[in-house]
């Protein structure tokens, strides 16, 4: 079954020179393992092939279920200078719950908290 990011996790997003940094954060140990299957760097950089120009790079941080990525030259020459509309990569983590992922048949998705 395929279901958006936004079912498994939540993320925030940055600028780091003309990088953007993603940090993607799973909701439960479960989720996290899904993440660590399927959100790779592959992925991601299909998803921001629009604005990423250089390599992506996926760092694991299980302590914490995330998954940090560096989205290389996605933002020009940096804040100060780029023209984009989201010049610090602000709208990369919103971006990225859009991406469709495989869980298994019958996953249990987490409940929503309100």
């Amino acid at each position: 079954m395929r279901v958006s990011l936004s079912k498994l996790a939540f993320a925030r997003s940055g600028d780091k020179g003309s990088s953007s940094n993603v940090g993607v954060v799973a909701f439960d140990e479960r989720c996290y393992e899904v993440l660590v299957r399927q959100l790779t760097t592959d992925v991601m950089k299909r998803h921001f092939a629009a604005v990423c120009n250089g390599p992506v790079e996926r760092y694991e941080l299980p302590n914490l279920r995330a998954l940090n990525f560096i989205l290389h030259q996605s933002l020009e020459d940096g804040a100060a200078t780029s023209l984009r509309t989201d010049a610090q990569g602000k709208i990369h983590g919103l971006a990225s719950l859009l991406i469709e992922i495989d869980v298994p048949d019958g996953f249990p998705l987490p409940t929503p908290r309100t």
